[in-house]
């Protein structure tokens, strides 16, 4: 679904760099497994931005890390 939004998400890609899993990021933010699921798979219309900021934190990255523009 990239090619809607033009957003790709890199929540997999950052979850493996930090042998984190899904679960523990669900924990750490306070997000259900179902919506960080569907951020992961490219299908999320919006984000909170609380959200955003507890995922970078919880990964320890930058906005333009997590989420990119689709090519």
């Amino acid at each position: 679904m990239t090619e809607l939004s033009g957003i790709h998400c890199r929540l997999d890609e950052l979850l493996a760099e930090r042998n984190m899993t899904l679960t523990a990021l669900a924990d750490a933010v306070g997000v259900s497994i179902v919506n960080l699921s569907i951020l992961k798979n490219d299908r999320a219309k919006a984000i909170r931005f609380t959200t955003l900021i507890a995922i970078c934190e919880a990964l320890d990255c930058e906005v333009g890390e997590l989420l990119v523009r689709a090519r």
